[in-house]
């Protein structure tokens, strides 16, 4: 008895001891190859920003040995600084604009090529779409900086055709944001199209069967079934997309250098001028830890919102 009794006790405890060695090995499975990420992520994301903090303190010129401490005295002179602020105000503009239609414009299309039926087709139709985002950025505001222009530009061009009088696109205050956001649009739709097409194909059909069995028209199934299973990729793509219109600086730096009048003047444009033209790295910092915490707000907000409002 006692023999088979420590058998039966000894018997549960094998499994145990397997599951333990697999979790270990596991564990060191993961630190072994997250570690070197980790580390470079550390080097190149963490560190820049532990020392843009240390900056942001300091009246530090690069050309000087020296950098005097100074507090919060460049915090206190972004109040006074009404260029900053202006940058600040064009940088929500162009955010606000661009993503809602780089929202709208991209679900469209997905939901267009979503309907075709032939494979080769919609896979050339994402790829057509797709091919504009694998350009370089500054190539592409190279690019389209010839189209906007005014003497021989394409755009003026066709409105020569059409009997109308050319545009200043880069030069007038009224027509230059929004050339750089229709050339934002065009070289960056492909990503969420990308990836709203993958969240369309991970609705079951049955869904769009049963509500059309119970008479929906195409509105009731886009409001009702298409935009509440697309939650979690509406939410995934709002957030990069917006973390990533908050630090367009390429195409303004080629295409219209904060002008006319600073009306292009984003902030992260702004900081780059107050670093490396007014060699002012302390204020830059500042501006740029500034900047930080209003995309983590923003993101913590979008987070907050999309679990709360878009759960299914």
């Amino acid at each position: 008895m006692n023999e088979a009794t420590v058998m039966s006790d000894n018997k549960p405890m094998q499994p145990v001891k397997k599951k333990s060695v697999r979790y270990r090995n596991e564990r060191r499975f993961v630190f072994t190859f997250l570690t070197p990420v980790l580390l470079l992520f550390g080097v190149f994301a963490f560190l820049p920003i532990a020392w843009s903090l240390v900056l942001s303190v300091f009246q530090y010129n690069p050309m000087s040995d020296h950098a005097r401490y100074v507090g919060a005295a460049n915090y206190m002179r972004i109040l006074t600084d009404g260029v900053a602020l202006k940058s600040l105000w064009i940088t929500c503009k162009f955010v606000v604009i661009t993503v809602i239609a780089n929202l709208v414009i991209t679900l469209a299309i997905a939901m267009a090529i979503q309907r075709v039926r032939v494979r080769w087709l919609k896979n050339l139709f994402r790829t057509v779409f797709f091919l504009p985002t694998i350009a370089p950025l500054a190539g592409t505001a190279i690019v389209w900086s010839t189209m906007f222009s005014y003497q021989n530009g394409l755009f003026n061009m066709v409105l020569g055709k059409l009997h109308l009088a050319p545009v200043q696109w880069l030069s007038d205050p009224h027509y230059a944001l929004f050339s750089v956001i229709l050339m934002t649009l065009w070289a960056d739709i492909g990503y969420n199209i990308v990836l709203f097409m993958a969240g369309l194909d991970s609705i079951p059909e049955m869904y769009y069967e049963a509500a059309i069995l119970d008479g929906a028209n195409h509105w009731y199934l886009f409001r009702h079934v298409t935009l509440p299973l697309l939650s979690r990729s509406t939410l995934f793509v709002t957030i990069t997309t917006v973390i990533s219109y908050f630090q367009a600086f390429p195409q303004f730096q080629i295409m219209t250098k904060g002008e006319p009048f600073n009306e292009t003047r984003v902030l992260a444009l702004h900081i780059y001028d107050q670093a490396f033209s007014n060699s002012n790295m302390g204020y830059a910092s500042a501006l740029a830890t500034l900047f930080l915490v209003i995309i983590l707000l923003v993101t913590l907000l979008q987070l907050k919102w999309g679990r709360t409002q878009w759960e299914y």
